[in-house]
């Protein structure tokens, strides 16, 4: 099967505009231009070098971004990168590098070391004051 290679220029800007959620009189504002210019350069087939320069910018996406973009390839892109988890709890667990319990016990044994060292400081203080007293 071989596939047709898209070289509509003003399509692929109409898309990738459409995919970053630009409105076309915000692309228009940002590469100076009327609202029906940017409408123009969508529907031909080609745009110049410096339009195109502004408008992948604007778009912030290289010139070659633009040029080469295939809507097979993002959602390709998107089939392959987005898992819809069912089960809410593995979502929030997904990755988990380290054993919540090691944490707790971590946690409760320097707990234990800080009681120690007040316990001591509080020793400390009390035989300073039966010292003072004598």
């Amino acid at each position: 099967m071989e596939t047709k290679i898209n070289s509509h220029i003003g399509r692929k800007i109409s898309k990738i505009r459409e995919l970053r959620g630009i409105k076309q009189e915000a692309l228009a504002m940002a590469i100076g231009v009327s609202q029906q210019t940017v409408s123009n350069m969508e529907n031909s087939e080609t745009v110049d070098d410096v339009m195109l320069e502004k408008v992948a910018k604007a778009l912030e996406v290289s010139v070659e971004g633009i040029k080469n973009f295939s809507e097979e390839a993002v959602i390709n892109i998107i089939n392959n990168t987005f898992s819809d988890f069912k089960d809410y709890a593995s979502a929030i667990n997904y990755g988990c590098t380290f054993n919540p319990l090691d944490k707790v016990i971590a946690l409760y044994e320097e707990k234990e070391r800080l009681y120690e060292r007040l316990l001591q400081a509080e020793k400390d203080k009390v035989a300073y004051l039966e010292q003072l007293k004598k």
